[in-house]
């Protein structure tokens, strides 16, 4: 559960002062929490000088202590010393601080260990006016903790990659791994290349600055799309690293992920990493362990037979390199005894990469929310432990944030504790607001991979508990406020955020989904508005609440199909797990109450003709893959890895009975799919008949459908063995077979329902008998245009029974005797509503 909502805020206190009487200010904080941090009587102002012998600190650790503290003092000042030993601990980045009325004194495993200390020390004397007494003893859980920039799609820029790495150092991250997918110089086709000159300063920048903060620059080639297993390609692996290390790069790995054919044979690959560990590595003496990311990078993708590929990897590669491992699946949660079951086959404890907050799966969702199911009891099983964030680099920070606490002090790991006070120190000027931001937006939806997040953990029982009471007929006024206030400050945060950030890229990462959770709110308050108001037998404003409440979430759709138009999955979600289909349920909810007994009942908002199209499959890892439906179209959600296909498998779509394909575009990205697959439609899933397709190099199309093709839509495997493709593309467009199947019905209590008119398409409604001569509710959206609504007499002249712009009428049966047909007109262009005509 949440922190409550007016305590979401109070500050995270990792160390308390020992004597609370002596406090005169705010308790410390410290992040990554120390490992141990005594507070002790007393304190020195800011003010005092303290003295630096000369040469004893580096001019580097010496400046960034000058950002808090004096260091012009005379040798009579308070000293400050920072002493090189590997006595306080033999790991990297251990160190011990002490300070008290003696001064300052730092005792340090290694230069990396001093900046460490130094950091500790901005943090604890930040905001304050004083330098508390305190002893200090820390150190990391994790040798190896940070980041590998590893997704899909547009690389981080250069200016993210930088506050990256300032970020890191802060927070005593010291791994950076670069292997952005998109970077054709990292894999193929120019893997063997020189970067160009300008990408090559860029990295020399990069590598730079990341000395500067003391974090690993780790490049990473991956060239197992196209390597032949000869000498030639191995010397050019090495001669890749040369030009590497030239340009300052002193940590590397190897990626062997997301690949088929020849380039996963383990025993290649162990021989490769070896000749590198033999020829490079150990030739070396300033270069760091060497990485490499599997073929088989998780569970569920790994031969479990002994002797296979991981075992085979845990035999011949040399011990000192890492082997890395995403998990029992590729997206999934890290255990203790999902390592054991690794490290037992790898014969070393396993290099984790995180598959969290990537969101190159979902990129129309951000993953905002805490930084969970990270095992804390799993220290000695991991050698390392990265995430691999969003594309969006500033909002990644949220999840790393809590990265960088699990990897330093595992133990005292708190997720949510950690969630809280990563907006604090990520967006000071505007916590409470990006904190209420973030509630929403941490669950990727519905997913290839099958993995979900909690959100809007505050809200759901709330939503749950009001939804129960509005469909037993019921009103609780007290959950209505709670979610109302809710609503309303999202609707403030939208506001705020933009106002108040002084980050002015993390507001252009997130702006559509700042625009959208505005949207969001101004959609929730007004539902909320429509709940009150039906409550209160308040019709004519429940209808307009109703019409506020269906245009908000119109504009939210509009805004889905305009911003974020990447080509894998473009658009906007925010609130997609509970807070949006909240809403859409109470519209649903009360519509079905405001139309309950009218002409057939209906079926409601929940049923639409495309909620009858489904993913057709028998393949296992496809099973789950979600559908993008639209008007016009329906496809599969790109899958980014591999899909292997056994003999017989297929995947393809079944179409809702009044729909019919017009056109299939599809890449599946295999030089050899016209050799072994088939595209195939079928009425009945039983009788099969080939669709000529163009296709070149597994991209192409069909257009030559007709009448007969039927309902199914298919690709199969017709090989007599198992087939590798990528997933890019699979959309059929589709139209209606009768084209009155686009009209809408207004006398069928279904509100989700409606037909049009406009200035050059007026509208007739036929009464059925039952409703003839009755008192009658009329429900429009007009958007303030005037509208006439009329019967005709005998001799064809027009009656008019209403002339306004309201979009709730209510007409006696005093003016329908005999009436049998109403019909609508209007001056406006833009096609108006009728929803539903009642008694």
């Amino acid at each position: 559960m949440m922190l409550n909502f007016k305590r979401r805020l109070i500050p995270l206190v990792l160390c308390v002062l020992t004597n609370v009487a002596m406090a005169q200010e705010m308790p410390v904080t410290v992040y990554p929490k120390p490992h141990q941090l005594l507070m002790e009587q007393g304190s020195i102002p800011l003010e005092q000088a303290f003295y630096v012998k000369p040469g004893s600190v580096n001019p580097e650790l010496q400046s960034l202590l000058a950002t808090v503290l004096k260091l012009d003092g005379t040798k009579k000042a308070l000293p400050l010393r920072v002493i090189k030993s590997k006595s306080a601990d033999q790991r990297s980045g251990a160190y011990q601080l002490f300070i008290n009325k003696e001064g300052i004194k730092i005792i340090a495993a290694d230069d990396r260990a001093a900046f460490y200390a130094a950091q500790t020390l901005i943090q604890l004397v930040k905001g304050k006016q004083t330098i508390p007494f305190v002893k200090v003893s820390d150190y990391p859980d994790v040798p190896f903790r940070g980041t590998v920039e590893g997704f899909y799609g547009e690389p981080w820029t250069q200016e993210d990659r930088i506050e990256q790495l300032r970020f890191y150092g802060k927070l005593k991250l010291n791994t950076y791994i670069y292997g952005p997918k998109d970077d054709p110089y990292h894999s193929s086709p120019n893997w063997r290349l020189h970067y160009p000159e300008k990408e090559e300063a860029q990295i020399k920048l990069l590598v730079k600055e990341a000395k500067k903060n003391y974090v690993d620059f780790v490049w990473a080639i991956h060239p197992g799309k196209d390597i032949k297993w000869n000498l030639e390609d191995s010397t050019a692996v090495l001669k890749k690293f040369e030009m590497m290390y030239g340009l300052g790069v002193r940590s590397f790995a190897v990626f062997f992920d997301d690949i088929s054919g020849v380039g996963t044979d383990a025993v290649k690959q162990a021989g490769l990493l070896n000749y590198i560990q033999y020829q490079f590595v150990n030739k070396k003496k300033d270069v760091t362990p060497l990485i490499m990311c599997p073929t088989e990078y998780n569970k569920g993708w790994s031969d479990p037979k002994p002797g296979t590929y991981l075992d085979i990897l845990g035999e011949k590669l040399d011990p000192a390199v890492h082997i890395m491992w995403t998990g029992n699946t590729v997206v999934a949660d890290i255990t203790k005894e999902g390592l054991e079951w690794v490290n037992k086959r790898i014969r070393r404890p396993a290099f984790v990469w995180w598959n969290f907050p990537v969101s190159d799966y979902v990129r129309d969702h951000l993953l905002m929310g805490p930084s969970y199911g990270i095992d804390i009891d799993a220290q000695n099983d991991m050698s390392g432990f990265v995430s691999n964030p969003m594309d969006k680099a500033e909002p990644s920070k949220t999840a790393i944030f809590g990265v960088s606490l699990y990897s330093w002090n595992m133990k005292s790991y708190q997720p949510e504790e950690a969630w809280v006070a990563s907006h604090r120190y990520i967006m000071p000027e505007a916590a409470e607001a990006f904190q209420l931001f973030n509630s929403h937006n941490s669950d990727p939806g519905p997913n290839g991979h099958r993995y979900r997040r909690t959100e809007s953990v505050e809200m759901q029982p709330y939503t749950v508990a009001f939804l129960k009471s509005l469909k037993a007929g019921g009103y609780s006024v007290k959950d209505a406020q709670r979610l109302k206030t809710e609503f309303e400050g999202m609707i403030a945060a939208a506001k705020e955020i933009p106002i108040k950030s002084q980050n002015k890229r993390l507001l252009e990462q997130i702006a559509p989904w700042l625009a959208q959770f505005d949207l969001l709110g101004k959609a929730g308050v007004a539902a909320m508005g429509l709940a009150e108001a039906w409550n209160n037998k308040s019709y004519a404003a429940a209808w307009a609440q109703y019409l506020a409440t269906e245009q908000f979430l119109e504009q939210m759709d509009d805004l889905d199909k305009r911003m974020n138009l990447n080509p894998y999955q473009p658009g906007v979600k925010t609130g997609s797990l509970v807070m949006v289909p909240f809403v859409k349920e109470v519209l649903f909810t009360i519509g079905q109450q405001m139309t309950s007994g009218i002409g057939s009942g209906g079926s409601g908002l929940a049923m639409n003709a495309q909620d009858q199209t489904v993913l057709y499959t028998n393949n296992a890892k496809l099973k789950s893959q979600p559908l993008q439906i639209g008007n016009q179209s329906v496809a599969i959600t790109p899958a980014l890895e591999t899909v292997p296909l056994k003999t017989g498998d297929y995947f393809g779509l079944r179409l809702h009975p009044n729909l019919m394909p017009v056109a299939l575009q599809f890449n599946l990205e295999s030089a050899t799919l016209a050799s072994w697959g088939v595209f195939e439609s079928s009425v009945d899933a039983i009788n099969w008949i080939t669709l000529p397709v163009e296709e070149k190099k597994g991209k192409g199309m069909a257009t030559n459908f007709n009448a007969g093709t039927g309902q199914y839509i298919r690709f199969i495997n017709k090989s007599e063995k198992a087939q590798h493709l990528y997933l890019k593309l699979f959309k059929l467009e589709v139209k209606t077979k009768n084209e009155a199947d686009n009209g809408v019905y207004v006398l069928d209590g279904n509100l989700a329902t409606y037909s049009t008119f406009s200035k050059n398409e007026p509208r007739l409604v036929h009464l059925p008998k039952a409703i003839q001569q009755a008192d009658l509710k009329l429900l429009l959206r007009l958007k303030g245009q005037s509208a006439t609504l009329f019967s005709k007499d005998k001799q064809g002249k027009e009656v008019i029974l209403y002339q306004g712009n309201a979009d709730y009428i209510k007409i006696e049966k005093s003016a329908l005797k005999k009436v049998e047909t109403l019909y609508f007109k209007t001056d406006a262009v833009e096609p108006l509503r009728i929803y539903e005509i009642a008694k």
